[in-house]
């Protein structure tokens, strides 16, 4: 395969009911919870755990739209599209994810990983934050999975007030 190729992505769109303002990302094989002893993120709206991730959204509670593309390298970010645009680093124990709503709601089973078990970059894309009702004003919550060694968190873009309440060290958590 040569860098020219563009890189294989499998997408997966689904409306996720959230409460609380978050749903998680989690392996197969592992818990979604256990984020109250998880210091605030360093890029505000995902908290990463071996085996899962709670990612937050802007409605506190009813259907968001999701969309989440496992790639085999990077897909490049959609700076154009969406208001911010976060990554950070996940450990996938299994290759396998879904993405489960709150409290032990429906699970969305993902594709698997493309190479297993391992070392993948998260990036979160959002549109439409601080918008109290998700339905009526189009927001969408876009994450993009692929396999790369551990790095920094990074933000790559931050535009909305939402964002940067949850980047804010200083606030009550």
């Amino acid at each position: 395969m040569t860098t020219d190729e563009p890189p294989a992505v499998h997408v997966k769109q689904m409306v996720v009911e959230v409460d609380y303002s978050q749903t998680y990302l989690v392996d197969e094989g592992c818990d979604a919870g256990g984020f109250e002893d998880v210091p605030n993120p360093p890029v505000g709206v995902i908290r990463v755990e071996k085996g899962s991730a709670l990612l937050i959204v802007g409605p506190q509670w009813g259907p968001v739209e999701f969309t989440v593309a496992v790639a085999d390298r990077d897909p490049e970010a959609d700076l154009d599209g969406y208001e911010d645009i976060v990554e950070i680093s996940y450990e996938s124990p299994s290759g396998q994810l879904s993405l489960q709503e709150w409290g032990g709601g429906r699970t969305h089973p993902l594709p698997p990983l493309p190479a297993g078990p391992g070392t993948y970059r998260l990036r979160y894309h959002i549109r439409g934050m601080d918008e109290e009702v998700a339905v009526e004003t189009g927001d969408h919550y876009f994450l993009q999975i692929w396999p790369e060694p551990s790095r920094a968190p990074t933000v790559l873009k931050s535009t909305s007030s939402s964002l940067q309440y949850w980047l804010n060290t200083e606030r009550p958590t």
